[in-house]
């Protein structure tokens, strides 16, 4: 069997970084992408959960925000549980093995934001630590 999802898109929210009790890193995401239909080449946009571990997953936070072009290499995964007022809720996620950031951090700061339909925040390097481990990355190493 094979469960194999390539994704390239913008996120359309800052990730949200979380720590297991075991300290291992996790991030939420959502990756909109723009689907074409038709020779009128109408368009519309899939809003795809993701979920990223370890390493990677303390990376995107540091290095990415709202309106960041990613590219996402993962597995479709579905998942089930009770909701706070006893509803059983059912979510299909891309668990994602790497995350690539797809543009240079000059463009994606110099970006206009009207065209690409998501406004911009503060610099993802300005957000407030969230008792995130500091990450030792040297600047030549970084793709952007």
């Amino acid at each position: 069997m094979i469960n194999r999802v390539v994704l390239v898109g913008r996120l359309v929210r800052d990730p949200e970084l979380r720590k297991t009790n075991s300290g291992t890193s996790v991030a939420s995401f959502t990756v909109a992408i723009d689907n074409w239909r038709g020779q009128n080449s109408e368009k519309s946009t899939s809003f795809i959960p993701c979920t990223v571990w370890n390493q990677a997953a303390e990376n995107l936070y540091k290095f990415t925000k709202k309106g960041s072009l990613i590219g996402v290499d993962g597995r479709l995964v579905q998942r089930s549980y009770e909701s706070k007022d006893g509803r059983k809720v059912s979510v299909i996620e891309v668990v994602a093995d790497s995350v690539q950031f797809l543009e240079s951090k000059s463009s994606s700061q110099g970006r206009n934001d009207n065209n690409s339909g998501y406004s911009e925040d503060a610099p993802a390097n300005d957000r407030e630590d969230t008792n995130v481990d500091s990450i030792d990355i040297v600047e030549d190493d970084l793709p952007f």
